[in-house]
């Protein structure tokens, strides 16, 4: 598509950051738009795997992001109770020789920062909630609660799983409660009292798993991210919860997982959302990306990644094409076989419990992976 088009992308989250700095690198004008206010250092940590720090080192984010977060020599797999190893996926050197890039673990938020440096100042427009959007063939309207609006030849909705963007193109969708929550807290390492924590493991239980990591090089912070069955009443999108909530709900668990529960001076309680599986990924002059057209279970630690491949593979299809229609039709043809993979090994939550070759995940660049069908790769 020629330079001058102008592109909206609806959300600032990791996908919608990452199609704004790629296109803006492109030369495209971009301008994107916030329901939030502003970004906090809300705590939750994430895995920022060989395939995502590609994507970054083309938008030249990994250095700084490296230097930040922790490079695990493994991946752990523990049983719950034994505390018995049963899959250890080398990583650190090992696994940048074989995915050809690092794996860190690192703040949510820092890795968003990372990213954000790289959009143009001034290109994000906070508090705009989408309200409406219409099109006449030639341009797009947005309308916001605020009472604002604004126009654009492309939209992009990253906005997420309740996305608006979404309903526009293929009609109203309700995000749906998996009947699991996800318990989170960060907090001090030194409040262990110099109990030693392995840089990432996960606890595989009968119905249930906690994931435990640090979240930068120092380990002054320690990250734990659980899913448990449970209930979920209200409309905010977290809560804080009881301690003895989630001792109860991994009773039983090796002492060490209990230790760092037990720890943790505050922990908060997330539902597991999913949404229906839509088909078609754009409509006219708009198309999705992200939790708007395939969210999915956090089981691989995939989401954030699959938006930032997705807004990669993208902008790469509209600088390729001249015409939208078929950058989006190339966009779809190219991703979809990938993601509805990580849709369905996410909802299995098998992914590393056992013996894994993870390259297929891992292994893909999408800078450079060729654009059109991909194929899924093996089964586990």
């Amino acid at each position: 598509m020629r330079r001058g088009t102008s592109i909206a992308v609806i959300g600032a989250g990791l996908g919608g950051a990452t199609a704004a700095a790629w296109l803006q690198r492109e030369g495209f004008a971009v301008r994107v738009y916030e329901q939030a206010r502003s970004f906090e250092r809300v705590g939750a940590g994430i895995h920022v795997s060989a395939n995502v720090m590609k994507v970054l080192r083309y938008l030249d984010a990994a250095h700084r992001l490296s230097q930040i977060g922790i490079h695990p020599d493994t991946f752990t797999s523990r049983k719950w109770d034994s505390g018995e190893v049963v899959f250890e996926l080398p990583l650190g050197a090992t696994g940048e020789q074989m995915y050809g890039d690092s794996y860190i673990t690192v703040h949510r938020h820092d890795l968003h920062a990372a990213i954000l440096e790289k959009v143009a100042p001034g290109t994000i427009a906070f508090g705009r909630r989408l309200t409406d959007v219409k099109q006449d063939g030639h341009v797009v309207q947005l309308s916001f609660a605020d009472g604002s609006k604004a126009e654009a030849d492309v939209v992009i909705g990253a906005d997420g799983v309740n996305s608006k963007v979404r309903e526009v193109v293929v009609g109203p969708s309700q995000s749906r409660f998996t009947g699991a929550v996800a318990h989170r807290a960060i907090y001090p390492s030194v409040l262990l009292g110099g109990m030693q924590v392995r840089n990432c493991t996960k606890w595989w239980g009968p119905n249930s798993h906690i994931l435990i990591y640090y979240i930068e090089q120092s380990r002054n912070e320690i990250y734990l991210v659980t899913s448990a069955k449970g209930e979920w009443h209200s409309q905010a999108s977290w809560e804080f919860c009881r301690r003895e909530e989630v001792i109860s709900a991994f009773a039983g668990f090796h002492p060490e997982v209990r230790a760092v529960i037990e720890t943790a001076p505050q922990l908060t309680k997330w539902p597991i959302l999913d949404i229906a599986p839509v088909d078609t990924w754009s409509k006219g002059r708009l198309v999705l990306l992200g939790d708007a057209c395939h969210a999915m279970m956090p089981y691989m630690a995939s989401g954030a990644g699959m938006a930032m491949e997705d807004a990669a593979v993208l902008a790469r299809c509209l600088v390729q094409l001249t015409d939208h229609a078929a950058a989006f039709a190339l966009y779809q043809t190219s991703r979809m076989p990938r993601v509805s993979k990580v849709q369905r090994i996410s909802a299995e939550n098998s992914f590393l419990r056992y013996p894994t070759d993870p390259t297929w995940v891992f292994g893909y660049d999408a800078a450079t992976v060729p654009l059109g069908k991909q194929l899924p790769g093996p089964t586990k």
